[in-house]
Formats: C-alpha cells, sequence, structure tokens
C-alpha cells in the first residue's frame, strides 16, 4: 500500500477516499476505526496487536475525521462501514469472480441481506449467509464448522458483522484457515442494514456527523452508555495527544 497514514492516538488510519479504497481492496482485513474502537484500544491488548495487523485501518466516523482536522496531517474523509459495503457490492456487481459471505447478525437476518442483496445486483454476487449462535467465537466446535461453511461456498470476501471487538478478533484468529478468502471485512451492523432490519439515519443526520445520535435515539438500551459515558473517553486521550502528551499504553 502506498497510501500515507495518519497517527491517531495508538493507531495508524490510512489516508485514503472511498474511491481509492475500492480500487485498491483486493487483499487483507479492513477494519473501521470509530471513537469507541479507539477507546476500546486504550485498555485491550489483544484488539491492538490485531490493530497492528490489519492490511487495511479506515475512518468510519465523521466526527474521528473532523477531530483529525486539528492535527498536523488530516484523514482525508471518513468512509462508513456500512456505505462502503453497497459501494464495494455495486462496484464489483460485473465481476464474476467476486463471491461474498456474509456471517452475523441474528437469525435468519443474513439470508435476508443475502437475498436483498442478489436481488439488487442482479446475480448471486453473495454466495453464503450464516448468523451463528450468540457467543459463537467461545464455542471452538461452532466456529470450525462456520470455517468449513466459508471455504465449501468458494467465497473469497468475507464480511463479519457481529460487533467489535469480537469480530475482528475472529477474523484475525481465523482467517489463515480460509485460504480461499482474499478479503475480510469488520463491519458491525451492515447485515442488518442491507437485510432492512435496521434503517440507517437519514443523510441529512449522516452528513452533519450525527448518524450515532440517530442510532442512540432508536437503540438507546443498547447505546446510551456506550456514546454518552464509554465514547466520552476519546476526547480525554485525544486532547492529550494535542498536547503531546499522550502515551500509547502498549508500547
Amino acid at each position: 500500500m502506498t497510501q500515507s497514514k495518519i497517527k491517531v492516538l495508538n493507531i495508524d488510519v490510512l489516508a485514503t477516499t472511498q474511491k481509492e479504497l475500492l480500487q485498491s481492496l483486493k487483499k487483507g482485513t479492513l477494519i473501521t476505526p470509530n471513537l469507541d474502537h479507539l477507546v476500546k484500544l486504550q485498555k485491550d491488548k489483544e484488539f491492538y496487536d490485531l490493530y497492528q495487523k490489519a492490511e487495511w485501518v479506515v475512518c468510519d466516523s465523521k466526527i474521528l475525521y473532523l477531530f483529525s482536522k486539528l492535527l498536523k496531517h488530516s484523514i482525508l474523509e471518513p468512509i462508513p462501514g456500512s456505505s462502503f459495503f453497497t459501494a464495494y457490492y455495486m462496484y464489483h456487481r460485473n465481476d464474476e469472480n467476486c463471491k461474498i459471505f456474509l456471517l452475523g447478525a441474528a437469525e435468519g437476518v443474513a439470508a435476508k441481506a443475502r437475498e436483498r442483496i442478489n436481488q439488487k445486483v442482479g446475480r448471486e454476487i453473495v454466495v453464503g449467509a450464516h448468523s451463528p449462535s450468540y457467543g459463537f467465537e467461545n464455542k471452538p466446535e461452532e466456529c470450525e464448522e462456520l470455517i468449513g461453511i466459508v471455504n465449501e461456498s468458494g467465497a473469497n470476501v468475507v464480511l463479519v458483522g457481529v460487533g467489535a471487538p469480537k469480530q475482528e478478533k475472529w477474523i484475525m484468529k481465523y482467517r489463515d484457515r480460509m485460504p480461499g478468502v482474499d478479503v475480510f471485512m469488520a463491519l458491525g451492523a451492515t447485515i442488518d442494514f442491507e437485510a432492512g432490519t435496521l434503517k440507517r439515519a437519514p443523510l441529512f443526520w449522516q452528513k452533519i456527523g450525527m448518524e450515532w445520535l440517530y442510532r442512540c435515539l432508536k437503540e438507546p438500551k443498547r447505546l446510551l452508555k456506550r456514546y454518552f459515558v464509554d465514547d466520552m473517553k476519546f476526547f480525554y486521550y485525544f486532547s492529550k495527544q494535542l498536547l503531546n502528551i499522550y502515551k500509547n499504553p502498549f508500547a
């Protein structure tokens, strides 16, 4: 990769655009940091270590993008994972060699997303879909079964959407067991959005960087603490970076 990188706290974020990413993403693991990731990355060493191994680290957050403008070099644009995935399969709609597998969401949701995407694209670009059980990452037998399902599907692109950091950790633990897969994407609620079980914020909310607030209003039990308590720590850490007193806890 030739793109430059922007240091945000203890990770390097690629300075790239969605257009460049669509053209360049041929192999590797894509992860999309937001404020929640950056807070977790101050405590979770396993999460931090896998970030060092990921080939594609791109900004998911409009807020992170805006705050990066205070740095010497800023992120070029936010690339929300859910928007990027839609752009990705439309970009590859006529590429018969692009075969996608969806792993995640509640029972039946991944299958519904598969159906809707294939209908939209006009071919079987999504060749497989599976919704794992709750806590599957701690069940070795189920993980072995999932690896077999992915390998047998013939997919060369796998989207895992089971929430961070679970999805990133699962990919990094097992990606070498799926040699036919060129691209892994860790993209949270994307499968739910594609299935229509979760609605994305209206474009206006997205453009002003308030999609997080819209989602919080829709899912307060799940997201209220995350956005208004946990993620607030980001601003403390980031202010330390601006003052040149931030220290990577794992360096």
